[in-house]
């Protein structure tokens, strides 16, 4: 029986391409750019896309490039960017260069060949510049508490920078959570603070398929065996979760929200929201979460999370029951399940794809067409990026958007928003965890 497809895996043109490899010897620091404007123009796929009027499509114009897997981002209030590599190296993008901030590869597990872990998060203090806190969320080998037969053990951690903010300090690390990893996918790894100042964190289900096997408990839902996506009570997996990192407690490093969810109630007081996969990357508008969450087989999905949320895996995939033709639409509490307000499948007519890349509500000036768009994406990118509207009632349509100059971003891995509201892309041109090829790219008009 053929592998179930998990995320950042594929098989294109007959040859199977994965998602992870080799850093190099680290020598050579990835360098800042100036935009290249001798890229070719026009679609590549004859993926339906926006109307001219508009102002789509769009070009990425380059900012950084030179990366093995640039996975995340990071900007302080001044601009200046920090960009996540996965196999385990924070840089500082400049003018002309890309110099080392932090270097965790003794810290990170040995990615070859294909993998999903590494260094997966980052994120700065809301107040960075005067206090020079960031945080991180990296694959560790098995620390104590997680089983022989477990992966990995997840690591999420806080850093200090230097006073002028130039240099990560490596010996300041504070550990604030530690989760054993029972497989190594479906770590999702996206950190991100709230507009009140908690940290969010996203939790794969612990991997495999199906949301089963070794490291995962058992749940209500009798027809799929297993489910820590539905399980709010054995760990913290499939899960987002919020926590306070100004504020200690008696018995762990952090504090917990009293308006979380789960407080006072049967489960575990970190949940913020559950029912997930494989959450790929959040992001906040306002008030609004939006959370990506990669599907199985069938369907890539986005939510508007609240708290308290149960958004389905894996008795449902998106808004279609998983593992048999008719599911429930609610626990047997009563708690719904909720559809995610963007779906889209992995074939057919309009956008497609393999696993989901979530993005941001734009909120910028440099492309009026995307104004309160949400921009998205998928691994397979195809010369495109998605786009999603608001609507009165329901779910968000969707639209591809075509990328100018699309050999840009062959495969890509995540976004990021400056300060200003300007969303950037991350990309690489290899389904491989190896080389130089990836790439920081700010959207504009093209």
């Amino acid at each position: 029986m053929a592998t179930r497809r998990d995320f950042l895996r594929t098989a294109l043109a007959g040859g199977a391409i994965g998602a992870a490899g080799c850093a190099g010897d680290g020598s050579e620091s990835p360098s800042a750019t100036v935009p290249d404007t001798a890229d070719s123009t026009g679609p590549t796929d004859g993926s339906p896309t926006p109307p001219s009027d508009d102002g789509l499509p769009v070009r990425l114009q380059a900012v950084a490039r030179g990366f093995t897997s640039p996975i995340d981002l990071a900007f302080a209030d001044d601009g200046e960017l920090y960009v996540a590599d996965q196999p385990g190296i924070v840089y500082r993008a400049v003018a002309d260069d890309s110099p080392v901030f932090l270097d965790l590869r003794d810290r990170v597990v040995d990615i070859g060949g294909y993998s999903e872990r590494g260094l997966l998060g980052l994120t700065l203090h809301p107040n960075f510049s005067s206090n020079r806190r960031f945080y991180v969320r990296y694959s560790a080998p098995r620390r104590s508490g997680t089983p022989a037969n477990y992966s990995h053990t997840f690591v999420l951690s806080e850093f200090r920078a230097s006073d002028d903010g130039l240099r990560g300090r490596p010996d300041s690390e504070r550990t604030i959570l530690e989760l054993p990893q029972p497989q190594a996918n479906h770590n999702a790894g996206a950190i991100a603070f709230g507009p009140e100042g908690y940290l969010y964190v996203g939790t794969g289900d612990g991997g495999a398929a199906n949301d089963t096997g070794t490291g995962h408990v058992d749940d209500w839902y009798d027809r799929n065996a297993g489910g820590n996506g539905q399980d709010i009570t054995e760990n913290l997996l499939g899960s987002i979760l919020r926590i306070d990192v100004d504020d200690g407690g008696s018995d762990r490093p952090y504090g917990i929200p009293e308006d979380n969810p789960l407080v006072g109630r049967e489960g575990l007081d970190e949940q913020y929201a559950w029912g997930f996969r494989n959450p790929w990357r959040l992001s906040f508008t306002d008030n609004e979460l939006f959370v990506a969450d990669v599907g199985q087989n069938r369907f890539e999905e986005v939510n508007l999370v609240e708290a308290g949320g149960n958004y389905g895996w894996n008795v449902r995939e998106g808004a279609h029951c998983f593992g048999g033709a008719e599911c429930p639409t609610t626990t047997p509490n009563g708690q719904r399940l909720i559809d995610p307000i963007i779906e889209y499948p992995h074939s057919g007519e309009g956008p497609s794809g393999i696993a989901v890349i979530g993005g941001y509500l734009y909120t910028g000036e440099a492309v009026p067409g995307l104004q309160e768009r949400y921009v998205f994406g998928d691994w397979q990118a195809k010369g495109r990026l998605f786009v999603a509207t608001r609507p009165e009632q329901g779910r968000w349509p969707v639209q591809a958007m075509e990328i100018t100059n699309p050999q840009a971003m062959q495969f890509l891995l995540a976004f990021g928003r400056g300060p200003g509201g300007e969303l950037y892309a991350c990309t690489s041109g290899q389904g491989r965890v190896s080389g130089k090829s990836g790439g920081v790219y700010r959207l504009q008009p093209s």
